[in-house]
């Protein structure tokens, strides 16, 4: 027999369970919306756990360690809200300082919500096993990076996935590599790669079918304006919901176009729980902390 770890129908982050049959686990993205500002930061920190989230979710990257700082037209981004940007320089403003994140970290757990991120090279997920995180997240861009998904899956962390930027086959690859490295708890989000995404380009659909075809839990990462696709995504299976968090659209930002401000996110929260009750009366109760 094979001694590589079985897919899992649950991940487990703390005492919390996620899968089918659980309450809805909902991330709130920060990405740029700090604006290059601690005080910021922790302002979101404490909006997010107003607003009823579960967990709040950083980037850990350095730009000089995930591309080159080249105007060339190969390093600019193409067809998106940041049309015309050099990739060093958007990163550059996405990037969250590396020595935020203990301080972060200390604000979320305060508050009881989980904190995590996500790694965008090997140094990343070294400098995250120091302050213990206790999930990781490998974004849409990362998931052919094979190499930095063994090094996660080494951890011995659950990893989720995101896939807005794969196909069948490279999904297929990813989870064979995270199990193969030794991580039996995964869970797939998926994903539209475009900022920001109509509701018509969700194809929410494929969340039933993935989780089918791969026996993980599915979730959503939701890059369209409103809160209706969570829901709708709820209904159909999505046991993660992850969205972007701004203070305030107003104040611009590389993200900021489809980030929801605090009383949206809260609405979010409200009707993914009434979603739940409406289809679901036997969830499983899990202790609140927010």
């Amino acid at each position: 027999m094979s001694d590589k770890p079985k897919n899992s129908p649950f991940i487990k982050i703390h005492e919390r369970t996620i899968g089918k049959g659980y309450p809805t686990y909902v991330v709130a993205e920060m990405s740029a919306n700090h604006h290059q500002s601690l005080e910021q930061a922790i302002s979101i920190i404490d909006a997010v756990h107003a607003s009823g989230a579960d967990a709040i979710k950083i980037q850990t990257a350095k730009p000089n360690l995930i591309t080159l700082d080249s105007d060339q037209e190969y390093f600019k981004v193409k067809g998106t809200i940041w049309n015309g940007r050099s990739l060093y320089d958007l990163y550059q403003e996405v990037h969250t300082p590396w020595e935020w994140h203990e301080k972060l970290k200390e604000t979320a757990v305060s508050l009881g919500l989980d904190f995590f991120s996500s790694p965008f090279d090997p140094s990343a997920v070294d400098f995250l096993e120091k302050i213990g995180v206790p999930v990781y997240k490998i974004a849409s861009s990362e998931i052919v990076d094979l190499p930095l998904l063994r090094k996660v899956a080494e951890t011995g962390k659950p990893v989720i996935v995101s896939t807005g930027m794969a196909t069948l086959s490279e999904i297929e690859e990813a989870v064979l590599t995270l199990r193969s490295a030794g991580c039996s708890e995964i869970l797939m989000l998926k994903c539209t790669a475009a900022y920001p995404a109509l509701p018509a380009e969700a194809n929410l659909s494929v969340i039933p079918h993935l989780s089918e075809i791969f026996g993980i839990p599915v979730g959503l990462s939701d890059h369209t304006l409103g809160v209706a696709v969570p829901v709708v995504a709820v209904t159909l299976g999505a046991c993660v919901v992850e969205k972007h968090f701004t203070l305030d659209r107003r104040a611009g930002g590389p993200d900021s176009a489809f980030s929801l401000e605090p009383s949206e996110f809260k609405a979010m929260v409200e009707a993914i729980r009434a979603a739940e009750q409406s289809i679901e009366t036997s969830y499983t109760a899990q202790p609140q902390v927010n």
